[in-house]
């Protein structure tokens, strides 16, 4: 991977002013935009290429494409950089997004329990909020970050909002699915926030969801995440102590954000959401007495009375309290009763799983199940309504897309696979035909741009443009068709006023028949062709008055041949004075 330095240009156009680093997956500089006045910062991100090999490097472009369209869709997002541009030089691959003006959400942060200011229950409540909403933006497009960390929260001078920046997406090039992460290629800043299950391929979108919980826990405590200790039978988190007050059912809320089974953990950003908009500050939470205690006891026991077992996300919340040496308190008791019923969510997250996967039938079933007292329920009925919506666009985009790609049609199987919705079974099966299709667009397009050359070299502007104009718009080489067009374009209006002037010199010499056929040869979409028509008309008269005027003369001049010598001189003399009147014309 080549390293660039300070003043280096890149496309021509962005010029790196610092280095911000190199992580896993590349290198950040800051860049200012030249091709501006202003010259605006932003970011460029060079993609890391770990081998040379033609074919690596094909499906590193093609991977590089796909993922580049999820960052712009990303980049709509208020609190999301902008996607800018994308580009390749020198067989490297380049990101360039907005840069955010701020400072990083570690400035916030207590260095330790004696140093700086704790936040508030409120302040990470608030917190909590405001990262979640962006979360569950950027898990409804299917992209997971997988590098929360303070650093990677930016907050804006503009307005003081979070941004959330870098993302992880485009990693899927260097490692592909379920690769390992090496701990020793995380940078530093990293440790701690990143959860087990990402070590070993297993990233999960609630992958997320415990790095959060590990910053909020950091700005409660003033701990880092490497400073807290692990219950070494349990693996999960001790981060309560009797330095950290917090309310019982926030502290439940975290513990649940960072169990070490991802499969215990909350499964969506809108599931922790729904949870953490429950909290109320209109009173302080209190200790129970023991009978108290014991009603919560039996409270939780009765979320499953006939099996005798919690649900997941109560036996983890109950875990939690545990490991923490929590008291149960009035915030958990209204963790249980104010919100959703767990197993109901839990039913609905499995359908959804199911969807996902593939198995329509029984996600549908899974959702129907949900009892109409429940909370959930509005959420289940308005869900399996939009999965079948979803369904029936997906199978006919697909169908559209396999015919399309029967046919040969290649740019019409991107364009239908490009509109079905975001769901992983049909991108499972629509990735084959869209990789081929890329491929076939790009053997198109060389042929393509081969026969626009040779005719460019013969001087036949007109059909290397129609060559180009053939060329699929998904093609890579979009920047150099639009180059080409401007340029063959601009040569085929130079040789269409040529041919014009070539026609009125034959015209001031009285071959008008050389001239209408310059005139022929000037494309009916250039500036001059309506100038060119007028003179067809023109000199085409013209030759027809000359052929006859010539056919008289000469007939003339025969007749009179033997009767007086003197007369074909002056019929000469005629013919010729009426050839400068036409030319004059």
């Amino acid at each position: 991977m080549t390293y660039h330095t300070i003043g280096k240009l890149l496309q021509g156009r962005y010029q790196i002013i610092q280095s911000l680093g190199a992580g896993v997956f590349g290198q950040t500089y800051i860049a200012v935009d030249v091709d501006y006045p202003e010259n605006p910062k932003c970011v460029v991100k060079q993609i890391k290429v770990s081998s040379s090999d033609s074919g690596y490097l094909e499906m590193l472009r093609f991977l590089f494409q796909t993922e580049t369209e999820t960052l712009k869709l990303l980049g709509s997002h208020d609190q999301i950089p902008e996607f800018l541009a994308c580009f390749e030089e020198n067989d490297q691959f380049y990101l360039v997004q907005e840069w955010i003006e701020g400072y990083p959400l570690s400035r916030e942060f207590p260095i330790a329990q004696q140093w700086g200011c704790l936040w508030s229950e409120r302040e990470v409540v608030e917190f909590l909020i405001d990262v979640l909403d962006i979360l569950k933006f950027v898990h409804s497009h299917g992209v997971i970050h997988c590098d929360i960390k303070p650093e990677n929260l930016i907050r804006r001078n503009s307005d003081f909002k979070l941004a959330l920046i870098d993302f992880g997406s485009i990693q899927s090039i260097d490692f592909g699915i379920g690769a390992q992460l090496p701990i020793y290629r995380i940078p530093v800043t990293s440790l701690g926030y990143i959860p087990p299950e990402q070590f070993i391929g297993q990233t999960q979108p609630n992958s997320d969801i415990y790095a959060l919980g590990m910053i909020a826990i950091q700005a409660l405590t003033g701990l880092e995440p490497l400073q807290l200790k692990a219950d070494p039978y349990t693996n999960e988190i001790v981060w309560r102590s009797e330095n950290t007050p917090v309310n019982d059912y926030l502290a439940a809320v975290l513990s649940q954000m960072i169990r070490y089974d991802y499969q215990n953990r909350f499964q969506s950003a809108s599931e922790v959401l729904r949870v953490v908009k429950q909290i109320t500050w209109d009173q302080s939470p209190e200790i129970l007495e023991a009978d108290d205690r014991y009603l919560i006891e039996a409270a939780i026991e009765d979320n499953n009375p006939t099996s005798g077992k919690l649900s997941p996300l109560l036996t983890g919340i109950k875990v939690g309290l545990a490991a923490n040496s929590l008291v149960m308190g009035f915030g958990v008791y209204s963790l249980i009763h104010a919100a959703p019923a767990y197993s109901e969510t839990e039913t609905l997250s499995k359908a959804t799983q199911e969807y996902q996967t593939g198995d329509l039938e029984e996600a549908i079933a899974l959702a129907k199940s949900i009892p109409s007292h429940s909370n959930v329920y509005p959420e289940a009925q308005a869900t399996i309504e939009q999965w079948q919506e979803q369904w029936q666009v997906a199978a006919q985009q697909y169908q559209i897309a396999q015919t399309a790609f029967n046919e040969s049609k290649w740019s019409d199987v991107i364009h239908a696979v490009a509109k079905i919705p975001n769901i992983s079974y049909w991108q499972s099966k629509t990735a084959k035909l869209v990789q081929q299709a890329s491929v076939n667009i790009e053997a198109q397009t060389q042929y393509l741009l081969a026969k626009a050359y040779e005719s460019a070299d013969t001087k036949d502007f007109s059909a290397a443009l129609q060559y180009l104009r053939q060329i699929p718009q998904e093609s890579r080489a979009g920047a150099l068709v639009q180059d080409k067009l401007a340029e063959y374009n601009r040569k085929r209006q130079i040789r269409a006023a040529y041919f014009l002037q070539k026609a009125y010199k034959q015209a001031f010499v009285g071959d008008f028949d050389h001239a209408v056929k310059f005139l022929r040869n000037i494309p009916n979409d250039t500036l001059v062709y309506a100038q060119a028509q007028v003179k067809v008309n023109e000199y085409t008269q013209k030759q027809r008055l000359l052929i006859d005027y010539q056919k008289v003369a000469s007939a003339k001049i025969k007749n009179s041949f033997t009767s007086k010598k003197s007369t074909p001189n002056i019929q000469y003399i005629q013919t010729e004075k009426y050839l400068q009147e036409v030319n004059i014309r």
